[in-house]
């Protein structure tokens, strides 16, 4: 319960110097796009853009290998499932339970599409600090309420994590050992209700500190973004290399028709 957490994403490359707006209407794009396409190839070719949004970006591999195995674990379940729950032609049989072909196509294109997704928003949107994330969506007329609240989450989980490590931390003074007994799991109840109510007592410090300084509701954003030429020769490649990834998922058409 001790691990450290991944430490947030650390872009150094073309892409990370964009302006926010940008980064998150091309992720939003290029999801929307990936997800509705139906052809193997189309949806390898956009694998290979969302990695090449990763270079863009200065992801470091080892970044990518820490964060990825979350979303394959998953995959794994999908690949060893889907085949034997789809109905279709026989593709193998194992005893009682038979795996289709429909079933492994459609496993293996929701893997490279997920993939892809994934690769994309760590590239453009994962690079962004919180604030900045927020700032963006603000701007880009996401509602004020769903801004703030995504602000204050992000505030507030640093915060409870703190109080996580301190309180762990106490325990561990009072020598503390974790075991598969009773006691154990009384003791992390115990952690877990503490953690929950000196959560709570913070929030309520933060929210009279907010009014404090003539908080109303709004939070306002101080900084003014200029949007550069860079920015707009970066839209106009994204817009092309998305206007093309749909013209030829169209061109290769339905697989097997």
């Amino acid at each position: 319960m001790t691990a450290a957490p991944i430490p947030n994403l650390a872009g150094s490359g073309w892409m990370v110097a964009r302006d926010p707006r940008l980064r998150v209407g091309a992720a939003l794009a290029f999801a929307l796009i990936t997800v509705g396409l139906d052809h193997p190839g189309s949806t390898t070719t956009a694998l290979g853009l969302a990695l090449g949004l990763a270079l863009a970006a200065g992801l470091k591999a080892r970044d990518l290998v820490r964060r990825l195995p979350a979303l394959e674990g998953f995959m794994l379940i999908v690949l060893l499932t889907l085949p034997f729950t789809t109905p279709g032609a026989s593709w193998f049989e194992l005893g009682p339970l038979r795996a289709s072909t429909v079933g492994r196509d459609l496993a293996l294109m929701i893997l490279l599409k997920a993939n892809a997704v994934v690769l994309a928003l760590m590239a453009l949107v994962g690079t962004l600090e919180p604030v900045a994330l927020g700032q963006a969506l603000g701007r880009l007329g996401v509602p004020d309420k769903l801004t703030h609240l995504l602000l204050m989450t992000v505030r507030q989980i640093h915060l409870i994590h703190a109080e996580f490590i301190r309180l762990r931390q106490a325990m561990r003074a009072r020598a503390f050992v974790p075991r598969t007994d009773r006691h154990t799991w009384r003791a992390y109840g115990w952690l877990m209700g503490m953690l929950l109510v000196r959560s709570l007592a913070r929030a309520e410090r933060l929210m009279d500190a907010m009014r404090c300084r003539g908080f109303r509701g709004r939070l306002y954003r101080l900084d003014t973004p200029h949007w550069q030429p860079g920015d707009t020769l970066a839209a106009l490649g994204l817009m092309t290399l998305l206007g093309a990834l749909a013209w030829l998922d169209h061109g290769l058409g339905l697989p097997g028709v």
